[in-house]
């Protein structure tokens, strides 16, 4: 019994993990999806200096140097913005995940804002639409 409660305990904290990660509107497809994973890795490549995404962090008050692990496949559509995230860690391993504000200027898209989300595994909440 202990085995079947431990094994639906595991199964629960990995649907729950899943089901946490970012947003996917099935409406953003083809080549504005190419076109925005495109702009979010131009972005990083942009930011990077000696092999390190540079941040500043508003929350904690510090700049972040960052290593580049992977974009996240989830894109969503918030305000003007699309979003989506990627994920990277610190030179002590800490875990960053960090959101891109994605928009079309003059028909091109870019990153207009990258956010720090998460850090360590806590969340943090920022408001895009309703201002």
């Amino acid at each position: 019994m202990k085995g079947i409660i431990k094994r639906y305990m595991i199964f629960f904290i990995v649907v729950s993990a899943f089901s946490a990660s970012a947003a996917d509107d099935p409406g953003i497809q083809g080549d504005l999806r190419v076109n925005i994973n495109s702009a979010m890795s131009k972005h990083v490549e942009q930011n990077t200096l000696d092999g390190e995404y540079i941040i500043y962090d508003a929350v904690d008050g510090k700049l972040l140097t960052l290593d580049f692990k992977e974009l996240h496949s989830g894109i969503t559509k918030k305000g003007e913005f699309y979003v989506s995230c990627a994920d990277f860690t610190d030179n002590g391993g800490t875990p960053y995940d960090i959101d891109f504000l994605v928009a079309d200027k003059d028909g091109q898209l870019r990153v207009f804002q990258a956010v720090v989300h998460s850090a360590n595994g806590n969340k943090r909440q920022y408001q895009l639409e309703g201002n």
